[in-house]
């Protein structure tokens, strides 16, 4: 079982990242779950949500104490957060930067293994908004291959529709490609 925890703000589609991400796996014929941790959160406020994807049945409800991929939809989260708490021993950060991961490294002392991509760049390019949960996805079918990103398209289509899915498909593939 992956399991996977998203750090976001209010609005940047941390929820509806994690919703999509156990879609596509569903649709792959795996077993997924998605679902956030509320609190009096409102828009701009920290946010977490999470997903787990496996291939057998899912018996566990509980929250995600120890991930195996964190998500950092905004990197000034770091700031205030540890992300990295609780992640597993060989455990993946990725972050939406337009920093080096060297850069990030030093700034916040990250150990883990990370993967790095300028989703609010690609966000606006594709999408004219610094809403970064499409191309982060990208960003982790990229690092860790938990789901064909073809398998994004269907609950991408279906969640946005028309011309706003084809955006977040053109953005979610261009963080897939230029995630380092």
């Amino acid at each position: 079982m992956i399991e996977i925890r998203v750090h976001g703000r209010g609005g940047q589609g941390a929820v509806t990242s994690t919703e999509l991400i156990a879609l596509a796996a569903i649709n792959e014929g795996k077993y997924a779950q998605a679902f956030p941790s509320f609190g009096p959160e409102r828009r701009g406020a920290p946010v977490t949500a999470f997903a787990r994807i496996a291939d057998k049945p899912i018996r566990t409800r509980e929250r995600v104490y120890k991930p195996d991929i964190v998500v950092v939809l905004d990197p000034t989260i770091l700031k205030i957060v540890d992300v990295t708490a609780g992640l597993k021993k060989n455990g993946l950060v990725i972050l939406n930067t337009s920093k080096s991961e060297e850069e990030v490294r030093k700034a916040f002392g990250i150990k883990a293994k990370m993967a790095v991509v300028d989703a609010t760049g690609v966000a606006m390019k594709h999408l004219g908004r610094p809403i970064t949960n499409t191309t982060m996805l990208g960003a982790l079918i990229s690092a860790t291959g938990v789901v064909d990103i073809k398998s994004m398209n269907t609950p991408l289509k279906e969640r946005f529709g028309g011309p706003i899915a084809e955006k977040n498909i053109s953005a979610m593939q261009q963080a897939y490609e230029q995630t380092q």
